[in-house]
């Protein structure tokens, strides 16, 4: 990657990670959710966006991290795939930004779990660590995937 890439921001459990902004349909704030009866634990349900229907997959629970307090609610990014539109849950929205292709670096062999799969590296900026989440593995179901 020598490229200068774009990506739009978002917190989870007070990491700072970024997905490639071409891939970004849009972001809305918390929608009402329909559950899925027997869906993967990150399957959080289903949201009719304009007449759309669109999974809302829980990207906390992807990447074993603590659910969100219920007084928090989530923020949808929703992001194009190959098989529609797909509402990633977020903590929190960042900014777009750019980063500099010299900067990135590719994930530890230390790294473990579902991170290890869904995290492509990392930028270093100037005051934090940008990890790149790869959308396409992200909106995946995951290998084991356990039920609520």
């Amino acid at each position: 990657m020598s490229t200068d890439r774009q990506f739009c921001t978002f917190y989870l459990n007070g990491q700072y990670f970024g997905i490639d902004v071409l891939k970004v349909q849009e972001v809305i704030r918390a929608q009402e959710m329909t559950r899925v009866p027997l869906a993967p634990a990150a399957v959080r349900g289903l949201i009719n966006l304009r007449g759309q229907i669109v999974t809302a997959l829980d990207l906390r629970r992807r990447l074993d991290m603590p659910d969100r307090a219920a007084d928090q609610p989530p923020v949808n990014v929703v992001v194009n795939t190959d098989d529609g539109a797909v509402s990633l849950l977020v903590d929190e929205i960042g900014d777009v930004i750019g980063a500099a292709g010299g900067a990135f670096e590719h994930p530890p062999e230390t790294l473990r779990g579902p991170a290890r799969d869904l995290i492509r590296g990392a930028y270093k900026l100037d005051d934090e660590l940008l990890l790149v989440l790869d959308t396409e593995r992200a909106v995946a179901p995951p290998a084991d995937a356990r039920r609520p």
